[in-house]
């Protein structure tokens, strides 16, 4: 598999992971917690506009032998 599109892979589940987490920990724990989602749909929105992603940011840390998405560029 390519290393661009297992990145683009990791991105999608932890941004999943963010809004289940988000939903179980709003529904059983405090309200609250929505804020969560609201902020990671907020950030999917604006990052094409800005090209940064926070969580591209680190996987382009972590995985410095791919090639960068989103790296403000």
């Amino acid at each position: 598999m390519d290393k661009n599109r297992s990145k683009i892979r990791l991105h999608d589940g932890i941004v999943g992971i963010l809004y289940l987490s988000s939903v179980l920990l709003a529904n059983y724990i405090n309200l609250s917690f929505g804020w969560i989602a609201i902020a990671v749909a907020g950030l999917q929105i604006v990052s094409p506009f800005t090209k940064f992603c926070p969580v591209y940011f680190v996987l382009n840390k972590m995985m410095p032998d791919t090639e960068p998405i989103q790296n403000g560029k």
